[in-house]
């Protein structure tokens, strides 16, 4: 596709390369760690879920009976799959009889290690043949039922209530919304476990269990089997149990995760190292499981002005891009976020907003980019927010966005009420369908507005990854060069979670993953990361 904004081509080569290296720092960085999170996974992959007496995740009560002893970073499975030959229980019954401390996995005999690794590796296929299941079930419903044309129509639904969700989005799906997302309870992310079973009370949002996700997409299959239309469901992979998340959302046939630590790192404080670690292990069950992921850029414009740090959002994206490969995702998973939030009062706005969007969709052309809508500039006067959302959503269309979170023009008078997503959804399909031909019939001045915008952006944005590729992300992030937000590698929520694994680790879902993936066998990586350590002392 050539350029319409006439972009040179070496220097998004250049942006590129740079990112790679950028993310193979990190990827490096990460490979010899775990988290407590990312143990929890394992065992809800394998089949571990339920409370105890206390309400407390069998999960977490499992990971805490191995790590308050300090034998974590061996990795939960091996003691669990011992568990399991030693005692002959189903890893469930064997999960309630340590959280009723009938059985400590520590006490046990040690098995033969090949017969642990043969059950490892039977019980990680099992559960991928799940997650392989439902993912041909979701292919097969837009095969025979179809689904809406990009840009995606993706709205809201944040009640508190599962069961008051069910009927909003429903409606919402019958209005013609193509994608739901149920916005998470305040507070979610920094809580170290996964509440369990389906939840009525939410301050701003629902909880996300994993019986929740079974509710809602039964929902969403039944009322798309009555419209002859896939719906989309999307939910929050992020926060201190990002990999858990993932791993519910797998099993249950979400399509959609908001899926980035750079997020949660700059707006939920959460420590680097836990989260990009969790991140690495969630994105490849997401990869496999045939998830979008999204990103979370369109924040950065949420603290920083929009027309200045512009080009942060690129470089981000372009990061994010590389970190996603890095886990096995393709392109056509990447729903990158940006977003549309510079100030309405400036003139020619909306050219730059255009260029902005436009210029995303020429660096990423395969990507299903996540466009977001205004929300910082949005007052009380409804009827000017309604004209910001039309500017958007032609913006939408004439550049071939992805996906399409559409804005509501109560957006800053309360948390939109069930008429005033009708009214969006309304508005972005009347204008989508009526320039759904307008990105092919417009070409730009080679020396115009749009043009010059978009080249200036680009060049800040390579600038910007040369000197992060200096100084590594970690100090660029300390540094406050994303969002002009500040964060320390050692600083923020998780860290106590995080662990150097030792030389018997083992994590059977991550090898059948790395396997099924394409991705460098775990082994090689740290073996890299000696040499890549050992290179740097004798230099």
């Amino acid at each position: 596709m050539a350029s319409k904004l006439y972009l040179n081509q070496d220097l998004i080569d250049e942006a590129r390369n740079i990112a790679a290296a950028i993310a193979d720092d990190v990827a490096l960085f990460i490979a010899d760690k775990t988290t407590v999170a990312t143990e929890r996974t394992v065992l809800r992959l394998l089949g571990l879920d339920g409370v105890d007496a206390e309400y407390v995740p069998l999960p977490n009560v499992v990971v805490d009976h191995i790590h308050e002893r300090g034998h974590l970073q061996d990795g939960i499975a091996h003691y669990v799959l011992n568990g399991i030959i030693q005692t002959g229980l189903s890893i469930q019954e064997l999960g309630e009889a340590v959280a009723q401390g009938t059985v400590d996995l520590l006490d046990l005999p040690v098995a033969d290690e090949q017969e642990i690794t043969a059950l490892g590796e039977r019980m990680a296929d099992e559960t991928l043949a799940m997650i392989r299941a439902n993912r041909e079930r979701r292919d097969q419903y837009v095969q025979t039922l179809g689904e809406g044309p990009q840009p995606y129509i993706y709205v809201i639904v944040a009640t508190g209530n599962i069961y008051e969700d069910v009927i909003q989005a429903r409606a919402a799906a019958r209005q013609g919304a193509d994608i739901i997302a149920v916005i998470r309870s305040t507070g979610q992310s920094l809580i170290d476990y996964v509440p369990y079973g389906a939840t009525t009370e939410g301050f701003g949002g629902t909880y996300a269990t994993q019986e929740n996700f079974k509710i809602m997409r039964g929902a969403l299959d039944e009322v798309g089997e009555e419209i002859g239309r896939y719906i989309r469901l999307c939910n929050y992979c992020s926060g201190l149990c990002m990999p858990e998340i993932a791993a519910m959302g797998a099993l249950e046939r979400l399509d959609v995760m908001l899926n980035d630590a750079l997020y949660g790192i700059l707006f939920r404080d959460i420590n680097m190292q836990r989260t990009l670690i969790d991140q690495n292990f969630s994105r490849m069950i997401n990869a496999y499981a045939g998830v979008i992921i999204n990103t979370g850029e369109d924040n950065y414009l949420t603290t920083a002005d929009a027309v200045e740090a512009a080009h942060t959002v690129l470089a981000s994206q372009l990061i994010n891009e590389q970190l996603a490969f890095r886990s096995g995702l393709r392109s056509d998973q990447l729903g990158l976020g940006h977003a549309f939030e510079m100030n309405p009062t400036i003139e020619d706005g909306f050219l730059m907003e255009w260029a902005q969007a436009l210029m995303a969709r020429e660096i990423f052309p395969d990507a299903p980019l996540k466009y977001m809508p205004p929300t910082k500039h949005m007052t009380g006067n409804i009827f000017r927010g309604h004209v910001q959302d039309a500017l958007f959503n032609l913006i939408g269309v004439a550049t071939g966005q992805g996906i399409q979170l559409l804005g509501m023009m109560t957006e800053a008078i309360h948390t939109p009420l069930i008429h005033d997503r009708q009214i969006a959804i309304e508005s972005a399909k009347y204008i989508f369908n009526n320039a759904r031909h307008l990105q092919d019939e417009i070409e730009f001045k080679r020396d115009g507005i749009m043009v010059e915008r978009a080249s200036k952006v680009l060049l800040e944005a390579v600038e910007l990854l040369r000197d992060i590729a200096q100084k590594g992300l970690f100090n660029a992030i300390s540094e406050g060069l994303f969002a002009d937000v500040k964060r320390t590698l050692t600083g923020g929520k998780g860290l106590k979670g995080v662990l150097v694994r030792s030389a018997q680790y083992s994590n059977p879902l991550e090898t059948a993953l790395r396997d099924q993936l394409g991705l460098q066998p775990l082994e090689e990586l740290m073996q890299s990361r000696k040499q890549n350590a050992a290179g740097r002392e004798l230099s």
